[in-house]
Order: structure tokens, then C-alpha cells, then sequence
């Protein structure tokens, strides 16, 4: 370990681990809520253009790809909330065009060596420059005020759109919001997980810790504290065993989902047990709280209650 830490490339490769591991579930855990979990993958595939307009500008490629991904995020939006029929076919051309996009002008750059656009799809340890981690920080704390500041309104909006609009709430501006913040973490996170793997650094430490928690606040601190742990130790393991540490990440996640998901089962029967003999006592209150994701058992402002 102290061998490790004292290269510079793996100081600022776990500092940005750090902050991916933060960012990328701070936001997934509204995109798991309303059932667009895939959303990530499908952004992940447009910052690939700006990856390749980078490469051929001879700027930063960060930036061109936040900026692509941006707007890419803004037009998967506005296509969604039009609920057009058409809208899915819509999303696959953006989605695949974004990809084909960046793989043509990455081979038209001469710029890019052989290696480049590998270590943007799988992630690299070894391409995190001081630059890119002064843009990761900047980025991540933008992330991490809008999704944790405002967290209400956000649930409000992911749970329930009808009722967030009766409401007050500006829920296109929020849905935009939500969208632009999802398109930023997936830029911030693609030196370390890789474009084609930061849509599951977004939704399986969520649903990781779903399998243990109950409510949304306790749901979201669960998986901020797994993505921080699994893509420590990811960087880590993908430093000793010299490969790719996006995969490394990513399978760390999954075996971590595997074991909460064999807890919760136990877990789930003690809650019964105590729900069943709470029930034999004298009834305080009719109205139990459901388990995280569940919509239908509730009314709006119940539902409303979980984001506390």
C-alpha cells in the first residue's frame, strides 16, 4: 500500500475514485426511481462523440465530452416528456450515432494513439492527469450540492410527476436539472469506470443497498458509502492485478449486490416476525411505510414522507 501511494498517477487516481464513487450513485439513485436505469449507458455512448471532438480540436476531451453529453441529456428529455411513440427509436439513434460518431473521428485524430479510446471505454488508472482530476473535483461538487441539496424535490419529482406539479414544483426545469446532472456524472466518471460501465457504478450500489434499507435518505447514503468503498478498492485490486480498473469496479458492485441480496432474505422475515407480533398488540396506527421502490401502496403524500 505505501508502495502505491507513493506514485503520483495512483494518489490522484484514488482521489478520483473517491469522487466517482460519491457522484455516480448520488445521481443513480433518481434514475433507479423512476425506472431509467439505463439512462447512464445510453449518455455513456453520446460522450463518446465529445471524446473524439477532443481528439480532433486537440482540446480536452473532459469537456467536449461534457458538453456533448449535456446536450444529449437535454434531448433524451425533451423526447421523454413528450411520450411520443416514436421516442424510443429516437433514443437508439442518438444513442448508437453518439458511438459510431466518436469511434470515426477518434480514428480521424492524430492526436489519439492506438490506446486512447480504450482507456475512455474501459477506464485507465493511468490517464488520470492533474488536469482531469481538478475538472473530476469541480464537476463532482456540482453533482453532489444538486442531488443531495436537493433531495426532496427530486424524489418528489422521480416518485410522483402529477403530484410534484400540484405542488408548485418547476418539474420540467428539475427534470432537465436531473438529466444535465446525470450527463455530468457520466463524464466525471469515465477515466475511472469507462463509458461503456458507468451506468452500473450508477445502479448497482443503489440497488445494492435497497436490499437493506427502507427509506430514501438511508437508501442514498447506503449506496454513496459503496460506490466510495467498491471503487477504492477496485482502483486498488486493478493496480496489483494490472487491468482495466473500470471492470474491476463494476465486478466488485455486483458481488456486493450478491451478498446483500442473500442478507436480505433473513433480514426480511425477522421484519415480518416483529410486524407480525407488533400487529397482536394494540394498533397504534394502520399506515406502515412500504419497502424502498414501491409506489403503489401509498398516496402521494405518504410517498412524499420517505424522502425525509
Amino acid at each position: 500500500m505505501t508502495e502505491m501511494l507513493s506514485y503520483d498517477f495512483m494518489q490522484r487516481a484514488l482521489l478520483a475514485a473517491v469522487l466517482v464513487g460519491i457522484t455516480a450513485p448520488a445521481v443513480g439513485i433518481y434514475l433507479v426511481q423512476r425506472r431509467q436505469a439505463l439512462m447512464g449507458d445510453g449518455m455513456g455512448h453520446v460522450a463518446m462523440t465529445g471524446v473524439g471532438l477532443g481528439f480532433i480540436f486537440q482540446t480536452s476531451p473532459v469537456w467536449m465530452a461534457v458538453l456533448v453529453c449535456v446536450l444529449g441529456a437535454v434531448t433524451m428529455e425533451l423526447v421523454r416528456s413528450r411520450g411520443n411513440q416514436r421516442g424510443d427509436i429516437a433514443l437508439a439513434m442518438l444513442f448508437y450515432g453518439g458511438m459510431a460518431c466518436g469511434k470515426l473521428l477518434v480514428s480521424l485524430s492524430a492526436q489519439a494513439g492506438a490506446g486512447s479510446l480504450e482507456s475512455y471505454l474501459w477506464g485507465s488508472i493511468l490517464t488520470v492527469a492533474p488536469s482531469d482530476l481538478a475538472v473530476i473535483a469541480v464537476l463532482g461538487a456540482v453533482v453532489i450540492a444538486v442531488t443531495v441539496g436537493l433531495r426532496r424535490q427530486l424524489f418528489a419529482i422521480c416518485q410522483d410527476e402529477d403530484f410534484a406539479r400540484v405542488t408548485g414544483l418547476p418539474v420540467r426545469t428539475l427534470n432537465l436539472l436531473l438529466a444535465v446532472m446525470a450527463a455530468v456524472t457520466v463524464t466525471v466518471a469515465m477515466r475511472v469506470v469507462g463509458l461503456l460501465l458507468v451506468s452500473a457504478l450508477m445502479v448497482v450500489p443503489v440497488v445494492a443497498a435497497q436490499q437493506l434499507t427502507r427509506s430514501f435518505a438511508a437508501t442514498q447514503a447506503a449506496a454513496i458509502a459503496l460506490g466510495v468503498v467498491v471503487s477504492l478498492a477496485g482502483v486498488t485490486g486493478s493496480y496489483h492485478l494490472n487491468v482495466p480498473s473500470g471492470p474491476a469496479i463494476v465486478l466488485l458492485a455486483i458481488a456486493v449486490f450478491a451478498v446483500f441480496s442473500l442478507l436480505a432474505a433473513p433480514l426480511a422475515r425477522r421484519r415480518h416476525r416483529a410486524r407480525g407480533e407488533a400487529d397482536q398488540g394494540p394498533k397504534v396506527c394502520d399506515v406502515q411505510l412500504p419497502s424502498q421502490g414501491s409506489s403503489d401502496a401509498t398516496t402521494p403524500e405518504q410517498r412524499a414522507g420517505l424522502a425525509q
